[in-house]
């Protein structure tokens, strides 16, 4: 084959990959290159050395349209047998995206997990290969989709072989990178020259050979396609030989043109069908071309040719061929076209598809088409397509003819665009929907979706501003929305915390101007209380709105309890819980609300979810179900190819004493969070730092940690600097920092009267008092966070109250207060404070035997994870949901548990992970 001239090593790769495949083990690959270089061809190299495995082989088209998860529906139709297969989340949400049921937009990254699991269940029958070329030409649900099917394979007999053209930037392409590449490149000299000859092996004269030479670069479709746009008088002698200063894909596409001239019209007309339509459905192509009275014969002079081949679907040679049809096609003559393709496909079964087909052979504004486009994109936003949900309205917005209406469908546009993660786009439709005829309550909410778009642009830098004049302009037209609005900018504000561009943006200014909100329905609704409660908070202070907070608090709790909670809320009232020291609403709320993405399916927010619910966790010294939380985070995160939440990470590093991993992970965190603007990140992680140094006794650099608790109001993590910042100061001598800080961490716990609260604060003051107020303090301190749930912080009062008997020679006391301490910090993983309660222990005279093999030591972390979830009685259908894996991958890595455990089944999980985690004897 010539296109595979001088690819020896490429090809090389491809029998490797294919072999890896046969052997029952997955492979990925994704072939990058510029236009012409050799992708196709090697593509149909493994398409044709496969012919012993299935294959599934699709191709992506140029086009103006964006049939949501087209793509996914050729790589699955050949196995929809095996749906039954499927839990039943997996199958509603792909056989949703399919169009195939009607329901609830199904998220994407279920979906995937859908199509792994499929695709594994088919390949266990017989190995798979699953070949997408010109990936960047598919619909951004399905390449997201293939994305993560592509990242999670792991032990399954399935090979995913990706093509993707240089030069293309779509958002959606970012999950194909981190995957195994290969690159092409250009073709040597000596290639290029023996493939030329192959191309044209009559006379040349030297001076074209060595133009085309020069011009191609290596290409090999270059090499093949530039000599024929020459005469025979061209290349004998070189006469009239002028240089061609376009783009070589360009210059490629021109010698298609040539031969495109060279067929009968009506063949011509038949490859416009073909060129217009992305799907390449052969049956619709003859449906369409009968319409415009063009027959089967047609289509011979152009398969002669070898431009394009039509069985049971349509193939172009390359896309340069379909790129060069359409383009030097008349206007008209399209439009024709488009119109026998609609008028060829049913409307109830394919009505986003028609649609679509009818606006490109619009000639103008029409109602009737813009209604079908805009039914269509609220059909494929119901199937999860948000892009070509936002594709079909922004169409829709264009072939409007009244004004009026074309300012609604153009904000419905913008919404959408912004949803599907295209800001620039959703700007230019905010701008006509501003175009459009005056309509006060159409501006405000235009106003607030452009501040929408700054804060998803810029996070929360400039859009408390943006969101504030966006609810001052809704006051009066929709009050509710206002003050939604208002309390939007708060968590704008509070969002970018320390990091705001200017003082009115900051949570005090931001709170300040929200005191202009419309007054509260009666009742009020969790979101008026919420409101109320953090402008109280910012702008009377913490003692002042603690009691409105907790009843916000405890409103949002009863709303949970109801399904009446709005999701994007949890987030904010759960740092407030954790602002109050409210332990049982945090943990609830942040259990409630993995409970309801899971459910739901809504993976996009579950990694930032269940690494706040690992938060919780740390504090209550479930340190193996915090690290489960933040691996199943991290799983869906690489399989959604986004940055995992990394603030929850140094605090879990920081208690389990691990050094150096939590000070790069304070680092790395400091600096992403700075350049992002989340500057609510910063207490987090410096919080981290100061429980890592304290742990270990570096108190002067434990107290430099909580210089940011002074300096800044975060709601949440202010009242656990004030703590560390305390025993920080009082443990150096730096009796005035320590009692500025108590001071304040009291008055705080006070109003908020929890157990946690008094807790904290009786430790807080213990440490600055002496004899037997200090005695009293410790007690009550322990007593109260005893009552908490946060074993963590009931073993560090124990520590410090230890050491305090320990230095008033109080010697059994102390030894029974350290011993209790190290037994609950050996049990959780407490390291660093484990082996400063150890030292303690023996300078009192007490031997402690060192602590066994940590589990850590012996398996991974997923390897822990899958443990403790079949240790719970989780099948391996579940768990392989839980971490986006195929059930063959989770029983591989089962295999590979019991072995290291030395246990032969299931039954021994939990007595074996239970040996490991106990297995330390304090003398």
């Amino acid at each position: 084959m010539p296109a595979l001239l001088g690819r020896r090593r490429e090809l090389g790769v491809l029998d490797e990959l294919l072999a890896e495949v046969r052997k029952g083990r997955s492979s990925v690959l994704v072939v990058r290159g510029e236009a012409g270089v050799g992708k196709t061809a090697l593509l149909g190299y493994a398409v044709a050395q496969a012919a012993d495995l299935q294959v599934v082989h699709i191709s992506g088209a140029e086009s103006e349209v964006e049939l949501a998860f087209a793509g996914v529906h050729q790589v699955c139709a050949p196995h929809l047998d095996e749906l039954v297969r499927l839990p039943g989340p997996q199958r509603k949400a792909l056989t949703t995206a399919l169009g195939l049921a009607d329901g609830t937009p199904p998220d994407r990254f279920l979906v995937g997990l859908a199509v792994l699991t499929l695709l594994a269940e088919a390949a266990a029958k017989q190995p798979l290969v699953c070949v997408v070329d010109d990936a960047q030409w598919l619909d951004s649900a399905s390449v997201q989709t293939l994305s993560i099917v592509a990242r999670r394979l792991r032990e399954d007999p399935v090979a995913m072989i990706f093509s993707v053209r240089d030069g293309e930037e779509k958002p959606e392409l970012t999950g194909l990178e981190r995957l195994p590449e290969l690159v092409l490149t250009g073709l040597d000299d000596r290639d290029s020259r023996t493939l030329l000859v192959t191309a044209m092996p009559g006379p040349m004269d030297e001076r074209v050979r060595e133009r085309i030479l020069a011009e191609a670069h290596g290409n090999p479709l270059a090499l093949l396609e530039l000599p024929r746009g020459a005469t025979p008088a061209v290349l004998a002698g070189g006469y009239g030989l002028v240089g061609d200063t376009r783009p070589l894909a360009g210059r490629i596409e021109r010698s298609f043109v040539g031969q495109l001239a060279e067929l009968p019209p009506e063949t011509r007309l038949l490859l416009l069908v073909a060129a217009a339509d992305p799907v390449g459905e052969a049956a619709l192509l003859w449906r369409a071309a009968e319409r415009l009275g063009v027959g089967v014969d047609a289509a011979s002079p152009a398969e002669i040719a070898d431009l394009v081949s039509i069985g049971r679907r349509v193939r172009f040679r390359h896309p340069l061929v379909r790129s060069a049809v359409y383009r030097t096609a008349s206007l008209s003559d399209r439009r024709r076209v488009h119109a026998a393709l609609a008028d060829s496909i049913h409307p109830q079964v394919d009505d986003e598809h028609r649609a679509w087909h009818r606006g490109q052979s619009a000639t103008g504004p029409d109602e009737s088409i813009a209604a079908d486009l805009e039914h269509a994109a609220a059909r494929a936003r119901g199937r999860g397509g948000v892009a070509a949900a936002s594709a079909f309205l922004a169409d829709a917005t264009e072939l409007t003819p009244d004004p009026v209406e074309r300012g609604r469908r153009a904000l419905a546009a913008a919404e959408a665009k912004l949803d599907a993660g295209a800001p620039d786009s959703a700007l230019e439709l905010v701008a006509v929907a501003q175009a459009a005829p005056p309509e006060p309550l159409r501006r405000a909410r235009t106003d607030l979706v452009r501040s929408r778009i700054a804060f998803a642009v810029h996070r929360g830098r400039d859009a408390p501003a943006l969101l504030l004049a966006a609810a001052n302009h809704l006051r009066y037209l929709d009050p509710p929305l206002a003050r939604e609005t208002y309390l939007e900018a708060l968590m704008a504000s509070v969002f970018a915390g320390r990091l705001v561009w200017a003082e009115d943006s900051a949570p005090a200014g931001t709170a300040r101007a929200a005191q202009s909100a419309p007054p509260p329905p009666t009742p009020p609704r969790a979101v008026d209380l919420l409101l109320d409660g953090v402008v109280l908070r910012f702008t009377k202070g913490y003692p002042a709105a603690a009691s409105s907070l907790m009843q916000a608090v405890q409103q949002f709790r009863r709303d949970c309890d109801a399904g009446t909670a709005g999701l994007r809320w949890y987030g904010l009232v759960g740092r407030i819980a954790l602002d109050l020291w409210d332990q049982q609403s945090w943990d609830d709320l942040a259990a409630r609300q993995v409970q309801i993405l899971r459910e739901q399916g809504v993976l996009t927010l579950l990694p930032v979810a269940l690494a706040y619910r690992a938060g919780v966790c740390v504090h209550a010294g479930r340190f193996d179900e915090a690290a489960a939380l933040l691996q199943e985070s991290d799983a869906i995160s690489q399989a959604t190819g986004t940055p995992p939440p990394l603030y929850i990470e140094p605090v879990l590093a920081a208690y389990q004493g691990n050094d150096e991993r939590a000070l790069k992970l304070v680092r790395t965190s400091l600096h992403s969070a700075t350049i992002r603007g989340e500057g609510r990140v910063i207490p987090i992680v410096q919080y981290a730092a100061a429980v890592l140094h304290n742990s270990f006794g570096r108190y002067r650099e434990a107290l430099a940690a909580t210089d940011w608790a002074v300096e800044h109001d975060d709601i949440g993590m202010y009242g656990y600097g004030l703590l560390e910042r305390v025993e920080a100061a009082a443990r150096c001598g730096e009796t005035r920092i320590a009692t500025e800080a108590m001071l304040e961490l009291v008055e705080r716990a006070d109003a908020a009267g929890t157990e946690m609260a008094l807790g904290v604060a009786a430790r807080s003051r213990a440490l600055l008092a002496e004899g037997a107020q200090a005695d009293a303090l410790y007690r009550s301190a322990i007593d109260h966070l005893g009552r908490s749930t946060v074993d963590v912080l009931q073993a560090r009062a124990q520590l410090i109250y230890g050491e305090w008997l320990r230095s008033e020679d109080r010697r059994d006391e102390a030894v029974a207060q350290l011993k209790q301490a190290h037994q609950t910090f050996r049990r959780v993983g407490a390291d660093g404070f484990a082996e400063r309660a150890r030292r303690e222990l023996v300078t009192a005279g007490v031997a402690v035997r060192a602590p066994a093999v940590a589990l850590a030591d012996t398996l991974t972390e997923q390897e822990i994870y899958i443990a403790q979830l079949a240790a719970e009685g989780q099948t391996n259908q579940e768990i392989a949901a839980q971490l986006f894996l195929s059930p063959r991958t989770v029983e591989w890595h089962l295999g590979k548990i019991f072995g290291k455990l030395m246990i032969t089944s299931r039954r021994g999980l939990r007595a074996a992970l239970a040996a490991r985690r106990e297995g330390w004897h304090p003398g």
